[in-house]
């Protein structure tokens, strides 16, 4: 049995040259989002990955109270395959390396985007699918996918997020905030119902309009 809890949130937050619009309301949308997961029951810890055409591993496993305000500094292009690759990979290996009753009941890996896909080197579509997919089967895994300037849906599926668990964002500051709130509040709803509540959908079609700024 794993450890019901224990929750871990893996983020990948974009930091391409197209974020330099909504950079502010990243820093602030995320630090938002692990005050409210600091306010969550249970031991929260938190991996973070920034990613553009390089990716780099900000921290691993971070207990939530020793997570810093937001560091983000837009350049570069958008290497979307590679990173969500790599950020799955490491974090599977780290679940692989624990006994079952060390890891975490729940385990989001939460994906935020601003633009297509334009510099992988190395991971096809398929190949991010298949690991995605594999993970949600063996640890239990729950990926979101909150994406901007793009069908979030449609590119979400091609690469193996739940369509219900994806959603396009508009890139403002309403949106961005919007982005951020619905995953809290998927979250939430999660540790209410139980660590097993993974197949719900995560995103409402209020979720979805406001966060068109609708």
């Amino acid at each position: 049995m794993t450890n019901s809890t224990l929750f871990l949130v893996a983020a990948l937050l974009d930091r391409s040259g197209s974020m330099h619009s909504v950079a502010d309301d990243t820093r602030g949308g995320f630090d938002s989002f692990i005050a409210k997961e600091r306010e969550a029951d249970g031991r929260n810890v938190v991996t973070l990955a920034q990613f553009d055409d390089r990716y780099e591993l900000v921290y691993d496993n971070t207990p939530i109270n020793d997570v810093d305000p937001l560091v983000l500094e837009p350049r570069g292009s958008t290497a979307l395959h590679d990173a969500i690759r790599r950020l799955a990979s490491e974090v599977g290996a780290g679940l692989d390396a624990m006994p079952e009753d060390g890891r975490p009941g729940s385990v989001m890996g939460h994906v935020m985007a601003d633009g297509h896909e334009n510099a992988r080197r190395e991971w096809t579509n398929f190949a991010v699918r298949e690991l995605i997919e594999r993970q949600e089967a063996e640890y239990s895994s729950d990926f979101v996918f909150p994406g901007s300037n793009i069908d979030a849906v449609e590119v979400g599926a091609d690469l193996g997020f739940q369509r219900g668990k994806s959603k396009t964002y508009v890139s403002t500051s309403v949106g961005v905030t919007a982005a951020f709130d619905s995953v809290a509040d998927y979250q939430q709803r999660k540790r209410s119902a139980g660590v097993d509540a993974c197949s719900v959908s995560a995103f409402s079609t209020e979720d979805r309009r406001r966060a068109l700024g609708e």
